[in-house]
């Protein structure tokens, strides 16, 4: 008998993580990508696996190496599998015969290539690449030139995943097999994003906005590329963001995610059908409240991806994933307006692949107490069997700790959601610390889903509270809404209101011992918590906002992020201020800890910076930690010692505090 321990931080180098399930084309088969991370390289390592759907059997591993493997899609035949890899450096595609044998390398783009999309009759892959638009697809080995100054004209010249704007855009180009010839189909000044191939063959749907003036259009739109004469339809016309474009199999329809953007990025996507023929453009969840999609905040996945629509094979029925009250759930809906829900449970779904003809769907799934594993769902009979056992044998080990979900109203009587996690070998007779956790976005949501940080911190001793305030997705649009221009009132009473609901609900919390963390969204709201109560014993703000009017110059999202939230530009800073955490630093008397990355270019260092020095000016107890070489997402795809150095940081501080 395995002994039994709680968690630990480092444990995350035992967690392996499984996502893209992709179902064989005869529906017997099924590649998965599975994710670990290593502690003597500080790496993430991906490798494919492969399952039989109907017999009982392990996966095999099908790749290997100290390489990242993934983005795996079946040949229409059967007979391959094409994949992105990072074997030789840049990641490439790379081609595998599904009977054995090495894969090849099917391109050899200068700046990498992506996403790679079969023809229908198995001759030819799409795929995206990075190019400025004098440079060949073929790279020509030439050295790395020395770094150069960079000349900005627009706006948007940088972004937190990218990094600064090279003068590369996004484009589309096919590989024949047989003649291994490569054709760029797209060009310009803006980036194309591929969504899928026409059954026909002709079309390829792509997604981008096609305008000249981009520093001020947010738009996403649905295009059909004709292969042979580059002639494209714009399907959307500028009326919103649209993508996820998936084409029935009879090529009648096309069905995408997206929205109109009534309320700017707060905006609830939907999901909608393109009638090719009529050229009729139908809502099909206009009067379903609810969020298309994945909007679940995590920290353990890693290349998890969600398709927008999955088709029935009698191009009338489909599948699609919606996010309500803290779960995603999947839906089977038809072109005629029948919506009904598939698969309906206190989970989180965040991966999924339908067979047509048999109703049969590979589906990931994730709960408080599963890290993470692939099930068979036949949706005829709601049976659902588990195909993997990734992380059984440290479960084993480590018992996790399950929340009680908790409803209360909030000081204005808004109905809020969350959960409550008891610490791990939770006495009833004893006394605990509690936790608070703020999620990012706003626009996001805490979901029944596995989360390493808190189940550590329970592990540790804590109580772990965590709710969905006004501005979290999963109940209404109305509800995700409301945060915008009110940061740090309404926002705040809901949070507020959920410490008193639970220091008066459950009598083994020990009121005089709370602490809070956040990060992004969440960072600003920890900030905010502490400039106005001083309730709190120790803080820990992660990659946060402090100051509103510098984050409006400085962010890769500011000047326009700013406007739609804050609803104020550099001609109302009194407003931009009154929102600002900093304004309130005065008033800071809990101990606070700063997390921030060098590289953090969605929330500048500088604001952790101008944070840590005013507050340190005014004899404030606070500490500066800083990440080298890393960004915004730090806490989810950082260098794995940095992720857990950042845990051992936070227990740290609330252990010095709290305990």
């Amino acid at each position: 008998m395995e002994e039994v321990r709680f968690l630990k931080a480092e444990d995350l180098f035992e967690l392996k993580s499984v996502t893209d399930p992709q179902v064989s084309p005869e529906g017997e088969r099924c590649v998965f990508v599975q994710t670990e991370m290593n502690e003597e390289k500080n790496e993430y390592f991906s490798h494919l696996h492969y399952l039989e759907l109907n017999e009982n059997k392990q996966a095999h591993q099908w790749t290997f190496g100290d390489t990242r493997n993934h983005s795996p899609r079946w040949s229409p035949d059967g007979t391959k599998i094409a994949f992105v890899s990072n074997r030789e450096e840049k990641e490439q595609i790379y081609v595998l015969d599904t009977s054995g044998g090495e894969a090849r390398r099917i391109t050899s783009c200068p700046n990498g290539a992506k996403r790679p999309i079969w023809s229908p009759d198995s001759k030819s892959i799409a795929f995206s690449v990075s190019l400025k638009p004098s440079e060949s697809i073929i790279a020509d080995d030439k050295e790395e030139k020395e770094p150069e100054p960079i000349v900005v004209d627009k706006m948007k010249y940088k972004s937190d995943n990218r990094g600064f704007w090279d003068g590369r855009y996004e484009q589309v180009a096919i590989f024949e097999l047989e003649t291994s010839k490569v054709r760029i189909v797209t060009s310009g000044e803006t980036d194309y994003r591929l969504e899928s191939w026409s059954p026909d063959g002709k079309w390829l749907v792509i997604s981008g906005n096609p305008v000249e003036e981009q520093d001020f259009s947010f738009i996403s739109d649905i295009l059909l590329l004709n292969i042979e004469t580059r002639e494209v339809h714009n399907i959307t016309n500028q009326e919103g963001y649209f993508n996820e474009a998936i084409f029935s199999p009879d090529g009648k329809y096309l069905g995408f995610v997206g929205h109109k953007r009534e309320y700017q990025n707060a905006t609830l996507s939907k999901l909608w059908v393109y009638h090719l023929e009529t050229k009729a453009l139908t809502c099909m969840t206009d009067e379903l409240d609810m969020m298309v999609g994945d909007a679940v905040v995590g920290d353990f996945q890693q290349g998890a991806h969600v398709p927008g629509i999955l088709w029935g094979a009698d191009s009338e029925s489909y599948y699609f994933l919606a996010s309500e009250n803290g779960n995603t759930v999947l839906y089977y809906g038809t072109v005629h307006g029948e919506i009904y829900p598939a698969l309906l449970d206190q989970q989180h779904i965040y991966g999924m692949s339908l067979h047509p003809l048999s109703q049969q769907i590979v589906v990931a799934i994730s709960r408080p107490t599963l890290p993470g594993e692939l099930f068979l769902l036949e949706v005829t009979t709601g049976k659902l069997v588990q195909l993997t056992r990734t992380n059984e044998s440290l479960l084993k080990q480590v018992p996790l700790s399950k929340p009680e979900m908790i409803q209360f109203p909030s000081s204005d009587g808004l109905s809020v959601n969350g959960w409550l996690m008891k610490p791990a070998g939770f006495q009833e007779d004893e006394k605990y610390p509690l936790i608070l956790e703020i999620h990012g976005g706003p626009h996001a949501m805490y979901a029944n889903t596995y989360l390493h940080e808190f189940q550590t911190l329970a592990a540790k001793g804590y109580v772990v509270l965590y709710v969905n305030p006004r501005g979290s997705h999963g109940y209404g649009q109305e509800f995700v809404n409301m945060v915008r221009g009110d940061y740090g009132q309404g926002d705040y009473e809901d949070i507020m209101a959920a410490v008193n609901f639970a220091v008066t609900t459950f009598d083994f919390i020990d009121d005089e011992k709370l602490g809070v963390t956040g990060g992004s969204y969440g960072g600003f709201m920890t900030n905010w918590i502490v400039g106005h109560t001083d309730r709190f014993k120790a803080a820990v703000t992660q990659r946060s906002i402090s100051n509103w009017v510098s984050f409006y110059g400085v962010s890769d999202i500011g000047y326009y992020f700013t406007e739609w939230q804050i609803k104020a530009d550099m001609n109302d800073v009194n407003t931009l201020w009154k929102h600002s955490p900093l304004a309130y630093s005065k008033n800071v008397t809990t101990p606070l800890l700063i997390l921030h990355s060098e590289k953090d270019y969605r929330c500048p260092i500088e604001q952790a910076e101008q944070l840590y020095i005013t507050l340190k000016r005014q004899g404030k107890e606070t500490r500066m930690i800083r990440f080298p070489d890393s960004n915004h997402e730090l806490s989810r795809s950082g260098k794995p010692k940095f992720r857990i150095q950042r845990l051992e940081h936070i227990m740290a501080w609330f252990e010095e505090y709290l305990k």
